[in-house]
């Protein structure tokens, strides 16, 4: 059994719990041998020496697979904008990424980052934005990007900076962002900046005043300032916003709404990024145990030194207890 296959089991035997039930299973099974299929049209896995373009490159191709086999109707609420149903669901949500995870990294990346990208217009998006973006974001058609964070406002949002003024039929959006996942490949940002009054000065600190729009990649005013790079390769960028004019429709939520549509979204997903942590740590026990049983060492294997016994069955209680939770 080859270190894919361990984890498909012990994913497997975890869903045995009564917190899933058939459909849970199946989709499991599904995804796991849709993975494996040549056919499927997934990337091969991508070099540890790779260039920032071929990372770039890489998760293009994800993202494109898997709306060409399905699997990103189900990070899209609403089936009349190609969601799997009309509403977003935890516990499906786990199980892709807990899989993808285990697969291949950037697989979970691209996946999570579709849904979080485009969540905030499947929670408080008009018809329209709807069916604009959505359909797209589930087909791998259009990359979606989720952009909070700025250079002194992460988790202490009430710090955010950028700024939204009214303009007619346009925001002008000034500001930047920072950390943002999909920087330079996406094709759209769901930005979130203070709404600031004609002739106003902007709230110095505070969440009443957030506002939040869908802003096109090509939008005039908006430019990659940064790329930024980190120790697990992904698309990330810094964001500048100089005089950004983005139509008055594209507004997801005026002020007041926009800091709790940001809140929504993450809670969404956030249950999710531990079930991806899940997939890691199976895929790197499974690793593990498939090195240690082939390694020779002192006239036996690896797998049979009592130290090394001792690590993995940590790592499989830790991953086992985890899952329970």
């Amino acid at each position: 059994m080859d270190a894919r296959e361990h984890v498909a089991t012990a994913v497997a035997e975890a869903l045995q719990t009564p917190f899933f039930d058939a459909s849970h299973r199946g989709l499991h099974a599904r995804l796991s041998a849709c993975l494996n299929d040549g056919a499927s049209g997934f990337p091969p896995p991508l070099s540890p020496h790779a260039t920032r373009q071929e990372v770039d490159d890489h998760c293009r191709h994800w993202v494109r697979a898997l709306g060409d086999n399905g699997w990103l109707s189900l990070a899209v609420g609403g089936k009349a904008y190609g969601g799997d149903s009309d509403a977003l669901d935890t516990r499906t949500l786990c199980i892709l990424r807990e899989t993808l995870a285990a697969h291949d990294g950037l697989a979970d990346f691209a996946f999570a980052m579709q849904g979080l990208g485009s969540g905030a217009i499947t929670l408080d998006g008009s018809p329209e934005l709807k069916a604009r973006y959505l359909p797209r974001v589930a087909s791998g058609a259009a990359i979606a990007a989720f952009a909070l964070s700025e250079p002194h406002a992460g988790s202490d949002v009430a710090a955010m900076a950028t700024t939204a003024r009214r303009d007619g039929d346009h925001w002008i959006v000034q500001g930047e962002k920072t950390w943002i996942s999909n920087g330079g490949i996406a094709d759209f940002y769901v930005v979130f900046a203070r709404q600031v009054e004609p002739g106003a000065a902007p709230e110095a600190r505070g969440t009443k005043s957030i506002a939040a729009f869908v802003v096109d990649a090509d939008t005039p005013g908006l430019r990659i300032a940064e790329r930024l790079d980190t120790m697990a390769p992904h698309p990330l960028a810094r964001l500048a916003f100089d005089g950004c004019r983005v139509p008055a429709a594209n507004c997801l939520a005026e002020a007041g709404a926009g800091s709790k549509l940001a809140m929504r979204t993450l809670d969404v997903f956030r249950t999710s990024v531990a079930a991806a942590a899940l997939g890691f740590a199976r895929r790197a026990l499974a690793e593990g145990l498939a090195r240690a049983t082939t390694r020779p060492m002192f006239g036996q294997m690896l797998s049979r030194v009592q130290i090394t016994q001792a690590k993995p069955a940590d790592m499989g209680l830790g991953g086992g207890s985890a899952a329970v939770l």
